[in-house]
């Protein structure tokens, strides 16, 4: 939606004008799936649609969440910016972002009238809820002139989705979607939060986002529990590596040496997957700088086989999706993305063949599925901005 267009509906939504507007994309995962909160490596970017926020205070001390993409608005006096809302509220999302900032202490003097419009699919696994999370925190910080950094905007975002929506998630999401810069993607350490942007020259290929319209539920306490999981394993390799901070540290060798003090059979395969995933992503992003793209396809395909078997978070669709792919000439490599259990896969494929594969793998996955897949040429954008 245009910015004139979102002008005109905060004017009929709250009858006068905004005085300031927002955005902040989702993103994609290349490589790197289930690894940051585990203190790995991930290599997202951050995408050209996202959540757009406009604004105006009000002199009535209350803020005032409203959505072209929900039917609910909210209102929230100030004196309780920082309680979640119930039944699992849309609005806890960018209210949980305030109440950071509030706890930061930045407490506001006066209420706002909000108004959110997001084009990221719902659902889809492209981080819907990080866009309204940073493009929250980065609107008022910078209104309040808090001098955070981008990356202290993502860890906001993080805190509100850990505290405000119960999800246990890593940093990726909300970092991708703060740092993100046009044609490049971001190496980053989910440890250290060092990070290094890698440019994305693909040169006539391009990524191709598959929906399964099978939405992914982060809260549905599945990712959680592989959270728990991956404690579990960490927690037992430390009777032999006390020293050990977390599984991303461990190499492909040292696993293989250690592994045996595993005892949980479901812990294992949750360690096997982030200790693989983590080699893999390195290895991509040195192939992708080398203009290797073939080994950086086969390692996708690769990571989308270690997370359909060790980590169990694909499911038939996804698996529909990234198995018909495989099969279509001019595609260089297929996986999930995001955090599984639904929700979109990613594929690299040759210009020339985008029809054919959409074509193709859209007809193989309604025949195994009886459901139909979305398709979008995605391109690379930058992170969170004033409009």
């Amino acid at each position: 939606m245009q910015l004139q267009q979102l002008q005109n509906a905060f004017l009929q939504t709250y009858g006068r004008p905004s005085e300031a507007a927002y955005f902040a994309p989702g993103r994609v995962n290349l490589i790197g799936e289930h690894t940051d909160y585990n203190g790995g490596f991930v290599f997202p970017c951050a995408l050209s649609f996202g959540t757009s926020l406009l604004l105006a205070p009000n002199t009535d001390g209350v803020f005032r969440f409203c959505s072209l993409n929900v039917s609910e608005g909210v209102d929230v006096p100030l004196h309780k910016l920082t309680e979640v809302l119930p039944d699992r509220c849309w609005a806890n999302y960018p209210l949980g972002c305030i109440a950071q900032l509030v706890r930061r202490g930045w407490m506001p003097q006066t209420g706002y009238d909000l108004l959110f419009s997001g084009d990221v699919p719902q659902g889809a696994g492209l981080s819907s809820s990080a866009a309204i999370e940073v493009v929250t925190a980065f609107a008022f910080s910078e209104l309040w002139q808090t001098r955070l950094s981008r990356t202290e905007i993502a860890l906001v975002g993080q805190a509100s989705e850990h505290e405000f929506a119960g999800v246990n998630c890593g940093i990726m999401d909300q970092f991708a979607s703060a740092h993100g810069k046009k044609d490049y993607a971001i190496f980053l350490n989910c440890d250290t939060m060092e990070f290094q942007l890698v440019p994305v020259a693909l040169r006539g290929i391009k990524i191709v986002i598959a929906n399964t319209h099978s939405p992914h539920k982060l809260d549905s306490g599945a990712y959680n529990a592989r959270v728990s999981e991956c404690q579990t394993a960490l927690a037992q390799l430390r009777s032999v590596r006390p020293d050990l901070k977390n599984l991303a540290e461990l190499t492909l060798a040292d696993f293989e040496a250690c592994s045996g003090a595993i005892t949980d059979a479901v812990a294992f395969r949750r360690a096997r997957h982030v200790v693989g995933e983590v080699n893999r992503t390195r290895r991509a992003v040195e192939a992708l700088q080398a203009g290797d793209i073939e080994l950086f396809g086969q390692l996708m395909n690769q990571s989308h086989i270690s997370l359909r078997d060790d980590y169990e978070v694909t499911g038939p669709e996804l698996d529909a999706l990234a198995e018909a792919a495989w099969q279509v000439d001019g595609v260089i490599g297929s996986r999930m993305t995001g955090g599984g259990f639904g929700g979109c896969t990613v594929s690299l494929v040759r210009e020339e063949a985008i029809p054919a594969f959409i074509h193709s793998v859209g007809e193989a996955y309604t025949a195994r599925t009886s459901l139909t897949a979305d398709f979008y040429i995605a391109e690379i954008a930058d992170g969170a901005h004033r409009l």
